[in-house]
């Protein structure tokens, strides 16, 4: 240990050598070793430690904590429930378990395990901003307020602790509380990235009503500017940029970075997918093919990105090629399916049916009204009330599908609202009956996963104005998804030629305008007020634009598998 804080790493990895050797199965040993080898940047050495020695509280502890710092939850919860085996009543496992489950994304058994943590060790403040996050994900937005102001009351008081809770504000109905608090936060902290996101994320949403004619990402490029050395902040501007389609500025943002840092996978990636947004297709396929040659098929979400790339370019051979080995690393990722069908679309390949499923994998389904609720048209008037309320923001959010629209903030589903709660009851009951049904089918991507019940992983209300629609997309946190109809313009209900489809119609299976296909939609589905309508998450869906003084409203949400 002397010698590992002197900085011999080489006397200090035979001394802890020689101590196992003459100790084997040590508990201290293997942990103050394991210790300094993750200080050292060598966690997979150290959980090679730790699996040398018998299994403790401790040990288990350390490497369930290795395993989350290597992005790999589905290890850490098994270390953190051997910790508990040993230990029921130990805090930090229970907290550690939390983070497990948090990052799996099962949110209602995360927050069980930090309510143990919490109550095991209430003075512990990392537990309940964890557990505040859960609950903001869940919708339960005043426990979640509760929670980070108690970790602020236990010297917690962080930006990224305050940076939650004036999320917590917008996602409350309280947008000029969150825009100053947004500033104040900034203003203490200008160095801190989540807090300037934060501020040009309620400018874009808000701005109109709350601060008309401010340029919503100017205060972020005017920090980066003054920082020049904080490299996320810039990063953060540039990625802004572009999801604001202003992509000329970003790649004039990156000349400076790319020059002090010439080869940098992260930003000429980031100069590529700039290029590429301005069609200068030539110099794009130049750097995305060195990135591809560093980066190998370590990073799936690049795989996708030169996918895309390559459709725009005119190779759907190349597209077809990253699109396949991203299914291959990473056979969950919804982006790489909907590449990959894609390709085997214009290449008149029959697996894109069989993937996409436009008949047997498209639900249309009446949902019934749920307990307490007499008739249908009835509850549709009082969940539309009901959103009418969360549809603050003037504009819609950036880099979402909605175009002229509003989109609630936060998690709709698990608000403490009664009409919420009877919808997510109805729809989720509507959905499993639905899959049940389904055939078995244990090499497909969608149906393989299909279990006996679901569980949402996302919600939200979009409420579309005249002109409005959503861009043609995917979602890639979902594994299905959803549009349920609760109001709807005259123009919408019409009847219309199938064929061409009419105003506002869901749109499904036109790739998104960006990747320059001339490939139309496979199905169109009028939509129908209380008919629930889902698919696959890797299907492209949009909408058709229409014309009319009455908003179009619909809940929408995603699901995951579920035992």
């Amino acid at each position: 240990m002397c010698l590992a804080d002197a900085g011999d790493a080489a006397g200090a990895h035979v001394a802890f050598g020689r101590a196992a050797a003459l100790a084997p199965g040590n508990e201290v040993i293997a942990l103050n070793h394991a210790t300094w080898l993750g200080r050292s940047g060598r966690p997979e050495e150290a959980l090679r430690v730790l699996r040398g020695c018998s299994a403790t509280v401790r040990t288990a502890l350390h490497a369930g904590s290795l395993h989350l710092r290597l992005g790999r939850p589905r290890e850490a919860r098994v270390e953190f429930e051997r910790a508990l085996a040993l230990g029921p009543a130990t805090a930090q496992a229970w907290h550690g378990l939390g983070s497990a489950l948090q990052a799996l994304d099962e949110l209602e058994a995360a927050e069980e395990a930090l309510q143990r943590a919490t109550s095991l060790a209430p003075d512990e403040a990392p537990a309940w901003v964890n557990r505040g996050a859960v609950l903001r994900r869940l919708g339960r937005l005043q426990a979640a307020r509760d929670c980070l102001l108690r970790a602020q009351a236990l010297g917690r008081d962080t930006p990224e602790v305050r940076n939650a809770l004036l999320g917590l504000l917008q996602d409350q109905g309280r947008p000029a509380q969150a825009l100053a608090a947004a500033r104040a936060l900034v203003a203490q902290y200008p160095g801190f990235v989540g807090g300037h996101e934060s501020l040009a994320h309620l400018l874009w949403e808000h701005g109109d009503a709350l601060a008309p004619g401010e340029d919503p990402l100017a205060p972020l490029c005017a920090a980066a500017g003054v920082q020049r050395a904080n490299l996320p902040l810039q990063l953060a501007c540039v990625r802004a940029l572009l999801e604001a389609g202003r992509s000329a500025e970003a790649l004039e943002w990156l000349q400076p970075l790319r020059k002090a840092s010439p080869g940098q996978p992260a930003l000429d990636w980031l100069a590529a997918d700039a290029l590429d947004r301005l069609d200068r297709d030539g110099e794009a396929g130049v750097l995305y093919a060195r990135v591809a040659a560093q980066l190998g098929d370590l990073r799936v979400d690049f795989l996708n990105a030169h996918a895309r790339h390559a459709f725009r370019a005119g190779k759907p051979d190349l597209a077809r090629a990253c699109a396949e080995r991203a299914t291959r690393r990473d056979p969950g990722n919804q982006e790489a399916w909907s590449l990959l069908g894609t390709a085997w679309r214009l290449a008149g390949d029959p697996r894109e049916d069989w993937l996409f499923g436009y008949d047997r994998l498209v639900g249309e389904i009446a949902v019934e009204p749920p307990p307490g609720h007499d008739d249908l048209p009835g509850f549709l008037q009082a969940l539309d009330a009901t959103l009418a309320g969360l549809h603050l923001a003037s504009r819609e959010p950036r880099a979402q599908s909605v175009r002229g629209g509003t989109q609630t903030p936060g998690r709709l589903f698990g608000r403490d609202d009664p009409v919420v709660s009877a919808a997510a009851g109805a729809l989720r009951a509507a959905v499993e009956a639905w899959l049940a049904g389904l055939p078995a089918d244990p090499g497909h991507p969608f149906l393989a996963r299909r279990q006996r019940g679901v569980r949402f992983v996302g919600s939200w209300s979009v409420r579309l104005r005249s002109a409005g629609h959503h861009a043609d997309h995917i979602h890639d946190e979902g594994w299905l998804s959803s549009a349920f109809y609760v109001a709807l313009p005259r123009s919408v209900q019409r009847s219309a030629d199938d064929a061409a489809g009419g105003p506002g119609w869901l749109r499904l299976g036109q790739p998104m305008a960006s990747l320059g296909l001339d490939l139309g939609p496979r199905r169109l589905v009028q939509p129908r007020p209380g008919t629930l309508v889902v698919f696959p998450s890797y299907l492209w869906h949009g909408t058709l634009p229409f014309d009319d003084p009455e908003p179009r409203v619909t809940v929408a949400f995603d699901m995951q598998p579920a035992p």
